[in-house]
């Protein structure tokens, strides 16, 4: 019997969820090149974050404040365990550190008006201290990193605070990158290198190898400093119980828990997107250490790495943070990813919104880049009002979700005031699902 049945054709090809398009391409392009990717911003992955949860407003059992009459305050002060002047500021969501060199002049500039309008901080990044800067930040942080790149005493008493770079979110464990094209002769000046030649920094600091060097290097910066200065710990979120827990012992004033979701200039792709832990996993047993310690709130906790909106500062917050740090929301604030520039992104081989050309150093926006004419499209001025308007509205944002909880400041917020929409959240916090009092792991269920 002759089978007349018609074979019919497949209209839609079913691409393998292993072999995707993006990784065919990567195995294609690492065959041809011999070379690994390096790329600038963070991971491009879905990992659980702060959307994963939501909040409980007040209703009965809970009395809520009214925004036009009852005060729901947002100042955070940093640095009061050992610091004879710690930082107090009007908001508790800063500008992480971003180097000039990753970023032009007017770019940092601009995040330190931003910053200042709104009484807040903005932090130096790997590279030293420009007078732009610091003309322009009512408060700056100073980054002492593994490079040492334009360190010097002077800067270190200049700043308002000093932050110890253990680690990166985007790369715990990795040092960054700056490609040659980014080292003009003023970047090259100030951080005694040759022009326009790759660089890259080192993975860990060069005077110590453990906790014990690391007390000891915090001792010398506040003699360096006179004892004024509040002295942050920064590390990449990996083993954060236990890196708290050692940054607290060793004298640390505030600690900063950087998640995966947080950018960098240039590393290797590998480091993005498969090293480290999402900032959502890594707050409660930051915390834990600290509560352990009997330094919850005494040792200040700031938490970054994809920051976004008020809703996930407040979540935070409510996790147990003190303050959050913002950089690729900052950037993208400035006017980076703007559809504006779709034709130049084109013209880079990318779209808007894809944030994967910030290491070539040819940003349109004028904001990634050391080229003087592409740099000078970026009006400080300009920018600094834009960044200071996000992070007002960001302010204003966990002041409505404080209020719709009956928090009269931030500070209130608390996990009680929290449900997971997720098992992976749930886990992560210890959060209870929403509906129910349970979370995996929780005894007695």
């Amino acid at each position: 019997m002759t089978d007349n049945t018609k074979k019919i054709p497949r209209t839609k090809p079913r691409f393998s969820a292993t072999f995707d398009p993006f990784t065919i391409s990567e195995i294609q392009r690492a065959a041809a090149t011999g070379i690994y990717d390096i790329r600038g911003a963070g991971t491009k992955r879905k990992l659980p974050h702060f959307d994963d949860l939501l909040f409980l407003g007040a209703s009965i059992s809970r009395y809520p404040l009214e925004g036009y009459r009852e005060r729901c305050d947002t100042d955070v002060v940093l640095g009061t365990r050992f610091a004879k002047k710690p930082i107090h500021l009007k908001t508790p969501v800063t500008i992480a550190g971003m180097s000039f060199g990753a970023l032009s002049a007017q770019a940092k500039e601009a995040l330190g008006r931003g910053a200042s309008a709104v009484g807040t901080s903005t932090t130096t990044g790997d590279g030293g201290m420009t007078p732009e800067e610091r003309g322009h930040s009512s408060t700056l942080v100073y980054q002492y990193l593994p490079s040492r790149y334009g360190m010097n005493p002077d800067d270190l008493r200049r700043a308002d605070a000093i932050e110890v770079v253990v680690g990166q979110g985007a790369k715990p464990g990795g040092g960054g990158m700056l490609l040659g094209q980014k080292i003009s002769s003023r970047v090259a000046r100030m951080r005694d290198l040759p022009e326009g030649i790759d660089q890259r920094s080192a993975c860990r600091h060069p005077d110590w190898t453990g906790p014990d060097d690391l007390e000891i290097k915090i001792e010398e910066l506040r003699e360096i400093t006179a004892w004024e200065k509040p002295i942050y710990i920064k590390v990449g979120a990996s083993r954060p119980y236990y890196d708290v827990s050692l940054a607290v012992k060793a004298g640390a004033d505030v600690v900063v828990l950087d998640g995966m979701q947080g950018g960098t200039a240039a590393t290797q792709e590998v480091f993005i997107e498969h090293v480290g832990l999402p900032i959502l996993s890594a707050i409660r047993p930051a915390v834990q250490a600290l509560q352990d310690l009997g330094m919850h709130r005494k040792v200040q906790l700031i938490v970054s790495g994809g920051i976004r909106s008020g809703a996930d500062m407040a979540k935070a917050l409510a996790l147990g943070a003190d303050a959050v740090a913002i950089g690729t929301a900052a950037l993208i604030a400035l006017g980076d990813q703007s559809p504006e520039l779709a034709e130049e992104y084109a013209r880079l081989g990318t779209v808007p919104g894809a944030y994967d050309d910030w290491q070539d150093g040819r940003d349109p926006a004028g904001i990634t880049t050391q080229d003087p004419e592409l740099a000078a499209r970026l009006d400080p001025i300009m920018g600094g009002r834009r960044i200071a308007n996000y992070l007002s509205v960001m302010t204003m944002e966990a002041q409505a979700i404080a209020r719709a909880c009956g928090k009269s400041h931030l500070h209130n917020l608390e996990p009680e005031d929290l449900v997971a929409l997720t098992m992976e959240a749930a886990a992560m916090t210890r959060i209870p699902l929403a509906g129910t009092e349970w979370y995996p792991g929780k005894q007695g269920f």
